[in-house]
């Protein structure tokens, strides 16, 4: 049996007669098409300056960022889901695995985003302004919650137990020690922008490459990530979850606005299809 055409993006998107979200913005502001590049690249440079202004301002509030920390710690323990302690000494007892994730964590978080970003805006010119509206939004309300609600990432409760890899293995791991600590905003762990920027990578990757190994590994990205964050000890348990749900709330804030669906819907009758 021959595999049906992939329907178009306008078509996919209410899968369900009947039920509808939005839009709110009126049919001039949610066009399909992929925007110029010379937008995109001035979206991208404004988000820049808007990180930078709560870079600036969140230093101020260090005391408060630390004490929101040990509350999220004293949380977790409570609940019993503290593995964060556990993960970083047992990664950190292999040196070699350490440092590849410290680098891991400085690097990936923007090479594999801005790849992703490209790749849609080449390869998926209907689906770019959707899925890129979700992530620019999870972005932005992750640095309102850096302005108004700064916390501490483990590292800096070493008297808790953590380590901070990047320090103790001397390597340049992460924008938020060691030298290159003036360039970045230290209190920005809550919501985790590492676990938003790679659960949609991963999702974007698994609902829209055609080869499997790739849909595969959309899948495992956030996994890794998710683990690295511990490992080095730049996030809580807590702050992936918040992570997962600004992006959840970016999807939907999206969906709201435009009426469309972020990714393709899987249909029933694809379902069908494929059954032998």
């Amino acid at each position: 049996m021959t595999e049906a055409a992939p329907a178009s993006p306008a078509a996919s998107d209410h899968p369900y007669p009947g039920w509808r979200i939005g839009p709110l913005l009126p049919a001039r502001l949610r066009p399909l098409d992929r925007p110029r590049l010379w937008v995109e690249l001035l979206c991208t440079g404004l988000l820049y300056w808007a990180y930078t202004l709560t870079r600036n301002a969140v230093p101020a509030h260090r005391t408060e960022a630390l004490h929101r920390a040990q509350a999220i710690l004293r949380a977790e323990q409570t609940l019993h889901v503290n593995i964060e302690l556990t993960v970083n000494h047992a990664a950190d007892r292999i040196g070699w695995l350490i440092v590849g994730m410290n680098y891991y964590y400085a690097t990936l978080h923007f090479i594999v985003t801005i790849g992703v970003l490209v790749w849609l805006y080449v390869r998926h010119p209907g689906r770019y302004r959707s899925v890129r509206t979700a992530l620019y939004t999870a972005t932005l309300l992750a640095l309102a919650g850096f302005a108004f609600c700064a916390t501490a990432p483990p590292r800096f409760l070493a008297r808790h137990g953590f380590i901070d890899t990047v320090v103790v293995h001397h390597t340049w791991g992460s924008w938020a020690s060691g030298d290159v600590a003036s360039l970045s905003n230290q209190y920005a762990a809550m919501p985790s922008v590492h676990i938003i920027w790679s659960a949609w990578s991963g999702l974007t990757l698994a609902f829209l490459a055609r080869r499997t190994w790739v849909r595969v590994l959309g899948v495992c990205y956030p996994l890794a990530t998710f683990t690295v964050i511990l490992a080095t000890a730049n996030h809580f348990v807590t702050d992936a979850a918040a992570g997962a749900a600004t992006l959840a709330l970016g999807f939907l804030i999206q969906r709201l606005f435009t009426g469309r669906a972020t990714y393709p819907a899987l249909r029933r009758n694809s379902l069908t299809a494929s059954r032998p």
